[in-house]
């Protein structure tokens, strides 16, 4: 027995992440409803819907989460899809995944924290539940 994975995983895995950032919601969707893992991770632990929140894509990210991808999971570096959302200024994908219950505290840094440091006070004053200034 060998722990090496199988050339055709490591190829399908590798689409699936290429759809991720591509924002190829038929394909995603297809394959996830087919048995692929709704929270596949990559070698740095982002999953695919991390992929698809950060490079934009809010109707991919919707496919995943209603087929089970967390909306909470952090990649190797503590980081969450809905802070990547945060830093790329993605409003559709925030909606998104704040409607998919996404945790703004969640992670290092957290979409709070995100938020704080680009100074982006509206979305501070929405994560924290309070009326926006102005």
């Amino acid at each position: 027995m060998t722990d090496t994975p199988d050339a055709d995983v490591i190829a399908l895995a590798g689409k699936l992440f290429d759809a991720a950032r591509a924002g190829d919601t038929a394909t995603l969707a297809a394959y996830v409803d087919a048995g692929a893992p709704a929270n596949l991770t990559n070698d740095r632990g982002d999953t695919l819907l991390m992929l698809a929140a950060y490079h934009g894509h809010a109707a991919a990210v919707t496919a995943l989460v209603e087929r089970g991808a967390d909306p909470n999971r952090a990649n190797d570096r503590g980081q969450t899809p809905l802070a990547g959302a945060v830093f790329k200024g993605s409003d559709d994908v925030l909606d998104a995944l704040l409607a998919a219950g996404a945790d703004p505290a969640a992670g290092t840094p957290s979409a709070v924290d995100t938020a704080r440091m680009f100074s982006k006070e509206a979305l501070v004053a929405r994560f924290e539940g309070r009326p926006e200034a102005g």
